[in-house]
Parts: C-alpha cells; sequence; structure tokens
C-alpha cells in the first residue's frame, strides 16, 4: 500500500485542517486497520485497488466483530476523508466509500443536571481547605461556561479577564472565542487563586500558566478532573457517576430553556456547526413535554 499518502494524508489534517494530534492519530488508526484487516483477508494490495467490494467485506467485517454503530460510523468516515484527499490529489480516480449509506439510529440525548442536582454539587464543594477551593473553582467555571475539559486544562492566566469577566478559550482546531462567566465563578476563582494556586505553586517551585493545578502544582490533566468531579459526586447526596461533559450539556440547556437564543449558544460553546448544537433542542423539547404531561390536567 502507498504508504506515504496515509503520511501526507495526515499532515493535512495537522496542517491545514489544524486536527489535534488525537484526532489525526484516530485517522491513521482506522485507515491502518482497514489496510491489516485487507493484507490478511488476501484483499487489494493498492489504495488504487480499492473496489466497492472490499469496502461492502470489511463493513460486513466490523459488523461480525459487534463494532458499535458509532465506531463503524467513525471508521468508514475517516476512510472516506482519506478517498476524498486522494481523489482531489489526483492519487486515485475514484471513492470506494462515496455510495456507502450506514443505517441512521437514534441520536442518544446527552445527560445533564437539574438545578437542585447542581446545588447539591455546589454544597459539595464548600469548605476553605487549598483544594476544596480548587474544587469550587473548577465546578464554577465548568458550569459557568461550558468550556470543554481540554479547553479547560488549557486555560491560561492571561486568558481570564477579570475587569470584563470574560475568558479567552482556545478551543478546537485551533480556532479562539470569547466566553463570559458570571460573579460566582469570578469570587471562587479569586479566592482559589489567593489561598490555593499561588501557595502551591510557590510550596513546590512550580512555574507555568495554566490556571489549574494539582496538589503539587502541576498542570491539571483531563483524567484529574475526571477524578476530581467524581470525588465530588461522592461527597454530595447524589448517586450517578458524573462526566465533565454533563457540566457542558448543563450550561447549554440552561441557556435553552431560559430563552438563549441557539446561534449564540453555538458561539458560546465553540460549535462549527449549529446541527451540533440543536440536540439541545431536543433536550429542552423533552423536559417541556415531561413537564406539560405533569402537570397540565388534561394532557393525559
Amino acid at each position: 500500500m502507498e504508504l506515504n499518502w496515509l503520511d501526507l494524508f495526515i499532515q493535512y489534517l495537522s496542517v491545514e485542517r489544524q486536527y489535534s494530534p488525537e484526532t489525526s492519530t484516530a485517522y491513521r488508526e482506522d485507515i491502518l486497520n482497514f489496510i491489516q484487516f485487507l493484507k490478511a483477508n488476501g484483499g487489494a494490495q493498492s489504495f488504487k485497488a480499492i473496489k466497492l467490494l472490499d469496502v461492502r467485506t470489511y463493513l460486513s467485517y466490523l459488523y461480525e466483530q459487534q463494532y458499535s454503530r458509532n465506531s463503524v460510523s467513525r471508521k468508514i468516515s475517516s476512510l472516506r476523508s482519506f478517498y476524498n484527499y486522494l481523489v482531489k490529489n489526483e492519487f486515485v480516480k475514484d471513492n470506494p466509500f462515496t455510495t456507502i449509506q450506514l443505517k441512521r439510529h437514534n441520536q442518544h440525548l446527552p445527560r445533564f443536571f437539574y438545578q437542585k442536582e447542581m446545588q447539591a454539587l455546589f454544597e459539595a464543594v464548600k469548605g476553605d481547605k487549598p483544594l476544596d477551593l480548587r474544587n469550587a473553582a473548577l465546578l464554577e467555571v465548568l458550569y459557568a461556561t461550558g468550556i470543554r475539559v481540554s479547553e479547560c486544562i488549557n486555560l491560561q492566566l492571561d486568558a481570564v479577564d477579570f475587569d470584563l469577566n470574560i475568558m479567552l478559550i482556545h478551543g478546537k482546531g485551533n480556532k479562539d472565542r470569547y466566553v463570559p462567566f458570571g460573579q460566582f465563578a469570578a469570587t471562587a476563582l479569586d479566592r482559589y487563586f489567593t489561598d490555593c494556586r499561588t501557595p502551591l505553586m510557590q510550596k513546590y517551585h512550580a512555574k507555568h500558566p495554566y490556571v489549574f493545578v494539582n496538589h503539587y502544582g502541576k498542570p491539571l490533566t483531563a483524567a484529574g478532573v475526571e477524578y476530581i468531579l467524581n470525588q465530588i459526586i461522592k461527597k454530595s447526596s447524589l448517586t450517578a457517576d458524573i462526566h465533565p461533559h454533563m457540566l457542558r450539556h448543563t450550561f447549554a440547556t440552561q441557556m435553552l430553556n431560559n430563552g438563549a437564543d441557539l446561534r449564540t449558544v453555538q458561539e458560546l460553546l465553540g460549535h462549527s456547526s449549529l446541527s451540533t448544537t440543536q440536540i439541545y433542542t431536543h433536550v429542552t423539547t423533552e423536559h417541556l413535554q415531561k413537564d406539560y404531561r405533569k402537570f397540565f390536567p388534561r394532557a393525559h
């Protein structure tokens, strides 16, 4: 197989499309898995020689291996994009993945917290110990801004403007956006900087610009954020596991429930497509329908 074409494609994703290293690696693995399947099963030995039959055989194999529908969709999408690149650069004439249509499935609605659940979380982070202040600031920022965990752990000190109560967020695809934050988050951050981050940085002689740190003064990781949030859950009266994205979902859902414009929420979340944001309209609609059935006497 022409593996140098794969290298060129990955370089294109990184440089021109500005995909993250993790995304580029996922594309590479999907394409290499396809190559390994062909080699193991006597299929085509060249990207130019791939036929629709090879693609359908691979698709059948993925279903036989009981890959989830989302995983199959992602793999086919990676290969389709790769072949679009090959066609565009005239390495091959046709894209054998163009006509492949996967069965549509019901989209899972994102899980979010109700207001009483959020209150329970905020009660759980009350305390005056340094790490209590860190946890409170982390929870406030994730909830108040709806930023991704990757954006949160990469947030730097000079990106936080306390005069305007706004943050400069470096998002997916190297796209920057401004996101406001409220007084609760501002107060929590101020206490965290004064009584937790600064003493920890001095104690361990740490020097870096990242806002959130662990107990050694080092930058917090995504796994660290998830661990902290699950510890908060354990202290609260709630029983479910918590994923950081649930706070992002909660932010979006509450904005829409309280009358925010869909375009505004799209901008705040950093979604490149409005269709991605529209999933939250389904969440709010479902919530309204539940309340209608519950409280309107003639709903049944």
